[in-house]
């Protein structure tokens, strides 16, 4: 795994480092979660928004983040997308809700093309996959876990997501309702990957793999 960390300043503005993996890996998935754990401290934010869809990478964040005060919001894929059956684990569901985290499983909202009749939502999708796939995902998860109620407009939180497996992108946002678009908020890229794939490069390489 290769990163490249860049840090810019500006004389009237703040210090900010970013991170940018050259290669696109879920090994990438530690380091990120080390990044995030950095900005949560400094800020004093205790909740992050995590994209989990098999549960492997919401097991990794529990055990990583257990010794601290970090509240995990893990929103895995919605049921009936792609699969029968959600492949998000039931019995982990248990155990991260029975540890003071929270699970959900809401409608997906960059994949309402079916609903409206109209790709907008695509459009959006692919628009801000032009930065990652997980800033794609960072986008979705947060306006998703707002209209839950699981974080308030305005709330300033992680978000951390990936491409394809893992994580390798976090982003320290501001939390809106997707009734409040023009109220969301990116403050600091933490790290993302320096050459992001495509949606159709994306699922080249899960086919592969």
């Amino acid at each position: 795994m290769g990163a490249v960390s860049h840090v810019y300043e500006e004389e009237s503005g703040m210090e900010s480092r970013v991170v940018y993996f050259e290669s696109i890996s879920p090994e990438n998935t530690e380091t990120t979660f080390k990044l995030a754990r950095e900005r949560l401290i400094a800020l004093g934010i205790e909740k992050l928004v995590l994209a989990s869809t098999t549960g492997a990478t919401a097991g990794k964040a529990m055990e990583f983040f257990k010794d601290t005060r970090v509240r995990l919001i893990v929103v895995p894929h919605q049921f009936d997308f792609l699969r029968k059956e959600n492949p998000f684990p039931r019995d982990l569901v248990k155990i991260l809700r029975d540890a003071g985290h929270e699970v959900h499983f809401g409608t997906m909202l960059f994949h309402t093309d079916n609903l409206y009749g109209t790709n907008t939502a695509t459009v959006m999708a692919n628009l801000l996959r032009c930065f990652s796939q997980g800033v794609k995902v960072c986008f979705e998860m947060v306006l998703m876990a707002t209209d839950a109620g699981l974080l308030n407009t305005g709330e300033k939180i992680i978000a951390v997501a990936g491409t394809g497996r893992g994580s390798d992108t976090a982003l320290v946002m501001q939390a809106a309702s997707s009734q409040n678009l023009r109220k969301l908020r990116v403050n600091e890229i933490i790290c993302k990957p320096l050459n992001p794939l495509n949606i159709d490069e994306l699922r080249e390489q899960l086919i592969k793999k």
